[in-house]
């Protein structure tokens, strides 16, 4: 992929979603929006933002969390799935944040990754839409249409990969709203099944559609 192209594929998707943000609600707070992120493993954004809104009501912020019973936590966020795993990772985190951060969530990804439940694609989440690090979220959606367009073979499901091809292509300042603009187009456009190459906008800087 060039450059040059790379450069009007942020363009285009600027164009197509000028307004795209993370689609979790978390009202700018950097625990609820870790918190969510776990939540949203296997699970739709839609629905962690019903659960997360009694959640936060109940648990808002971290130093609650880390004290709750986990077995009314499990009963909050069971409708996310996983509900177990998710609860002990909720409740394990909060607790570190508080002992060892202070009660904020750390900035590095070092300190990210040392949280339970964390891995990088939450890191980077946090890195680039609360502290403005950039950081490429290497989801579903980013890994499928980035093959797609041709940065790697699309038979190359990596996530690290994913995130380690396209923080050297997108410039660092552009990387979280790309990572945003990406699930819209990826919801809208590129899907995974019957993607729309006949109307996509994207379609003269894409390999995808002279493989199919």
């Amino acid at each position: 992929m060039r450059k040059t192209d790379t450069a009007r594929i942020i363009a285009a998707l600027a164009d197509l979603y000028p307004d795209a943000v993370c689609s979790l609600e978390y009202g700018g707070d950097p625990w609820r929006l870790l918190v969510a992120a776990r939540l949203s493993a296997q699970c739709t954004d839609e629905r962690v933002n019903i659960v997360c809104r009694p959640l936060f009501e109940r648990f808002p912020d971290a130093a609650s969390a880390a004290e709750c019973d986990i077995a009314e936590l499990e009963e909050t966020v069971r409708p996310c799935g996983l509900f177990r795993m998710k609860a002990k990772n909720i409740k394990d985190m909060s607790k570190m944040i508080v002992d060892r951060f202070e009660g904020r969530v750390p900035d590095t990804m070092e300190d990210l990754l040392s949280l339970p439940g964390v891995g990088r694609k939450i890191a980077n989440l946090i890195l680039g839409d609360v502290f403005g690090k950039g950081g490429v979220v290497a989801d579903t959606h980013c890994i499928r249409i980035c093959g797609r367009l041709g940065y790697y073979p699309t038979d190359k499901k990596d996530p690290l990969l994913t995130e380690r091809v396209m923080e050297k292509a997108i410039p660092r300042d552009e990387q979280s709203a790309f990572c945003h603009r990406i699930v819209a187009f990826g919801r809208e456009y590129c899907t995974a099944r019957s993607p729309r190459c006949g109307e996509c906008p994207l379609a003269e800087y894409c390999a995808y559609p002279k493989n199919v």
